[in-house]
C-alpha cells in the first residue's frame, strides 16, 4: 500500500492542519498528492468542527511544485490521459481556493512553480524571509498554466506576465511587495506569526468568515471559477508538456544539464 503523501490533523481549537508529506521530494506533487489534497479540502468543507485551515509542508520546503518525473510521464501519455491529469491538478488548486474555511499557508524553504501557485491559492500566506519563490516553468519548456488564474488574482496581470516570462526566482520580501504573500517575517518568527494569524481568524464568526469569501468571489474577478478559463489552462499545460521542447526541458532538469535551447545563443 502506498504511503500517504499528506496528513491532516484536527486541533482542539478548530484548526485543521494540512501538511504536505513528501519531504524527501521537497513536497513536489504527483497524482497521489493531488488526489489527497483534493480529498482533504473537500472533507474540510463539510466538517463543521473546522474553523480554519493551516496549509504547510514538512521538511525543508513548502513545495517545490510539480514532481518533474511525474510531469515528464504526463507529457509522454496519450492526449486524453495527459489532459485528465491536468484537470485533476486544477481541481486540487480549486479545492484550496474555494474552501469555505479560511486557508492560511505557512511558507518556508522553497515555494517554486506549483508551490508558488499553492501560495497564491491560499487566502492568506505568511512566509519566512529565507523562502525562495519563482515561476520557473518556462525554463523547463512548460507553462504555469493551471496556477495562472490564482496568481493573477493575487498579484495582477502585469506582474504575473513579467514573473511568468522571466522565470526568475525572488525572495519573500519581494513576494510581500507584490502581494503574493500577506507578510514576510524572520524565519525564527514564522510559527509565532502563524499562530497569531490563526488566533485572529478565530475571532471572526464562522458564517461571517465564509460570507467574506463568498462576497469577494462574487464581487471580484471570477477568472478562477470560469469554466472557459479552466478549459484553457488545463489544455495549455497538457498540450505543451507533451511537446518536444518540454521533453527536452524536463529531461535536462533530471539529467542536471542545461536544456538544448540555451546553447542556441550567439
Amino acid at each position: 500500500m502506498q504511503a500517504r503523501t499528506l496528513t491532516v490533523q484536527q486541533r482542539d481549537d478548530g484548526v485543521a492542519v494540512v501538511s504536505l508529506a513528501r519531504p524527501d521530494r521537497h513536497n513536489a506533487f504527483d497524482d497521489a498528492l493531488i488526489a489527497e489534497l483534493t480529498e482533504a479540502f473537500r472533507a474540510i468543507d463539510d466538517d463543521a468542527k473546522v474553523r480554519a485551515v493551516l496549509l504547510r509542508g514538512e521538511g525543508k520546503s513548502f513545495s517545490a511544485g510539480a514532481d518533474i518525473a511525474w510531469m515528464r510521464e504526463q507529457g509522454a501519455s496519450d492526449e486524453a490521459t495527459n489532459l485528465a491529469g491536468a484537470q485533476r491538478m486544477e481541481r486540487a488548486f480549486r479545492a484550496i481556493h474555494d474552501c469555505k474555511k479560511p486557508v492560511l499557508a505557512r511558507v518556508h524553504g522553497a515555494a517554486l512553480g506549483g508551490g508558488t501557485g499553492l501560495t497564491a491559492a491560499a487566502d492568506i500566506a505568511i512566509a519566512a524571509e529565507s523562502t525562495v519563490f519563482g515561476f520557473t516553468e518556462v525554463r523547463l519548456g512548460i507553462l504555469p498554466a493551471v496556477i495562472s488564474p490564482y496568481v493573477i488574482e493575487k498579484v495582477g496581470l502585469a506582474k504575473a506576465k513579467a514573473l511568468f516570462l522571466l522565470g526568475s526566482r525572488f525572495d519573500a520580501r519581494e513576494a510581500e511587495r507584490i502581494g503574493l504573500v500577506f507578510k514576510a517575517v524572520p524565519d525564527a518568527s514564522l510559527d509565532a506569526e502563524i499562530e497569531k494569524a490563526l488566533g485572529e481568524l478565530m475571532k471572526g464568526g464562522p458564517k461571517a468568515l465564509a460570507g467574506v469569501k463568498d462576497l469577494l468571489a462574487s464581487v471580484g474577478a471570477r477568472a478562477v471559477a470560469d469554466e472557459a478559463v479552466v478549459a484553457t489552462t488545463t489544455r495549455a499545460i497538457a498540450s505543451i508538456r507533451g511537446s518536444s521542447e518540454a521533453r527536452e526541458g524536463l529531461a535536462a532538469f533530471l539529467d542536471k544539464r542545461a536544456p538544448a535551447w540555451t546553447e542556441q545563443r550567439s
